[in-house]
Order: C-alpha cells, then sequence, then structure tokens
C-alpha cells in the first residue's frame, strides 16, 4: 500500500487553516501533519517535519515568497503550494520563480483542492486556471528561451547531484543520508524529485543516465 501523503498548512487565519485541515484529513490517502501561522512557521515545518507538501498563504507574518524562498535554499525536499487570495501577476510570479511547485485561490472547491494536491505530489506543476495560469506558460517560456540545457544534470541541485553521485557508486538511501548528514525520508524526498527531473522510471536508471554522462564528459576533448 502506497504511503499517505503528508501535509501542513500555514495560514494567520484559524478559522480557514482548520477548514483545509479538515477537507485534507478526511481523505483516506492525506494525512495533515502540521500547521502554523507565519513564514517561521512554515520554514520550521519544513525542516522539522519534512513534510511532503507545504500549502502557504502569501499575504501572512515574514512574507509567504520569503518562506518559500528560504525552504527552497534549505536542504528540505518539500513540495511547496501557495493558497491564498491573490491573482496579482508579480505574486504568482514571485511565487513560482522562488520555487513553488502550485498556485491556487482560496475560491478552489475542496474537491478541487484534493485533487491539486495529489497532482502536485505527482510531479505536476499547478496555477488556478485564469488570467495566472497564463503566466504559468510564460514562466515556462522563460525557461525555455534561456536555451537548451548541455546535460539533463544540469536540472539538479547542488544538493541532488550530490545525492545522485552517490546512489551512481550503488549506495542505499540509508548510506546517502548517512554520508550527507539527512534523514532516509529527506534521501527519499530528493530522489523523488531527481527522478522527475531527469525523466527516468527508477533509481537504476537515474544512476546508469548519471554514468553515461560522465563518461560522456571524461571522453569530450574540451575536457580539462
Amino acid at each position: 500500500m502506497a504511503s499517505s501523503i503528508q501535509v501542513a498548512i500555514v495560514n494567520d487565519h484559524p478559522l480557514f487553516r482548520e477548514g483545509v485541515a479538515n477537507t485534507l484529513a478526511s481523505c483516506p490517502d492525506i494525512d495533515v501533519v502540521g500547521q502554523g501561522s507565519s513564514a517561521e512557521d512554515a520554514v520550521r515545518l519544513a525542516r522539522d517535519l519534512t513534510p511532503d507538501i507545504l500549502l502557504l498563504d502569501i499575504s501572512m507574518e515574514g512574507g509567504g515568497v520569503n518562506a518559500v524562498r528560504a525552504i527552497a535554499e534549505s536542504d528540505t525536499a518539500v513540495k511547496i503550494v501557495m493558497l491564498t487570495v491573490s491573482e496579482k501577476e508579480e505574486d504568482v510570479l514571485g511565487s513560482l520563480k522562488a520555487g513553488a511547485q502550485g498556485y491556487i485561490l482560496k475560491g478552489v472547491s475542496a474537491r478541487d483542492l484534493v485533487s491539486i494536491v495529489r497532482a502536485v505530489q505527482a510531479g505536476e506543476t499547478y496555477v488556478t486556471p485564469g488570467p495566472a495560469a497564463g503566466l504559468l506558460v510564460e514562466f515556462q517560456a522563460e525557461s525555455l528561451t534561456a536555451g537548451p540545457s548541455p546535460s539533463p544534470l544540469d536540472e539538479l541541485t547542488e544538493r541532488e547531484r550530490q545525492i545522485l553521485e552517490l546512489l551512481a557508486t550503488g549506495s542505499k538511501n540509508k548510506e546517502i543520508g548517512r554520508e550527507l548528514g539527512l534523514s532516509e525520508k529527506t534521501v527519499k524526498h530528493y530522489m523523488t524529485n531527481i527522478l522527475q527531473k531527469l525523466h527516468v522510471r527508477n533509481r537504476m536508471e537515474a544512476a546508469l543516465l548519471a554514468q553515461k554522462v560522465e563518461r560522456g564528459r571524461e571522453q569530450s576533448p574540451g575536457r580539462p
């Protein structure tokens, strides 16, 4: 049986936060593992609980985008979804560029919210349909116009590269975590992101791709 999706919710309106928590907790495949009301709470929950998904409001104490940026730059592989009333372009793009995987307006239905949480957990990026959805296209287009990546590994963060290198040597999650000072659960989160970014189906394919790229670099005439 697949493990449940662990979700933490950060919003400075207790009544709304509890409503979202009750909606998600009613689903057998979703567990609400923590709640908070500020950017500081968001960073703490991401660090201490490492939920699969963190739902954040953009207008809370400390700033939602600031929380996204801090979490994205930390050693946690938490997927972040903004749940807010703001339809401002700068808020949508600011959140996505900071590292959020989703942007939902608070008018979303309970059923749609659950579907979005599941979709984001599966690796999708989601922006509420309407004017804001066009910004996702714009955001993705900006990434494409930057030019093709010389290597699929260039999409990985430094931490993800470290994990992939250890994976290529045959190390297990527990061994990788011990080597890098991470929990086994955090390594699993990173591994999910690595597979999605490299467009491979499993750990073996990821390791083989890493080895293939490294051999190509070694054989390149321009390699120092």
